[in-house]
């Protein structure tokens, strides 16, 4: 404990001064699930990159209803992993939202879901994310 006499020790704060408590430690397995998502959604990014740029993406030959499908997914699913590399939770909420919503508007515009396992699998880093934010909201949430 540090104790000093004076205005100026008031001033400064050092007048029955306590050393900040050390932080907590994460646990190890969220360290390690964090990683991976941030790894998955690298690995989604160029994926998904790969494709539009190799199929030659041009969005005025979209339709409306194509057009709000590529909004939902891959650019809103892409947003989210994005955002959720510093905001876990509200990244990933915003890529699985993105995900439904892409599942939602297909099923209105054709009456059939995606025949493909694929839009699920690029978003499963967002499901990762969801997962690490909501266990770090838990843990912050029970250390109070």
């Amino acid at each position: 404990m540090i104790t000093t006499s004076g205005p100026a020790s008031d001033k400064l704060g050092l007048v029955n001064a306590t050393p900040p408590a050390a932080p907590r430690r994460l646990p190890a397995c969220l360290c390690v699930l964090r990683w991976i998502a941030r790894l998955g959604s690298l690995l989604t990014l160029a994926v998904v990159l790969l494709f539009a740029f190799g199929e030659g993406l041009n969005l005025a030959r979209f339709t409306p209803g194509e057009l709000v499908l590529f909004m939902c997914f891959p650019l809103g699913v892409m947003l989210g992993l994005a955002l959720a590399w510093r905001w876990e939770l509200s990244g990933g909420i915003l890529a699985v939202f993105s995900l439904v919503t892409f599942y939602g508007v297909n099923w209105w515009l054709s009456q059939r879901f995606p025949g493909s396992w694929i839009f699920i699998a690029l978003c499963a880093p967002g499901f990762a994310f969801l997962l690490c934010g909501g266990w770090c909201q838990l843990i912050k949430t029970h250390s109070k």
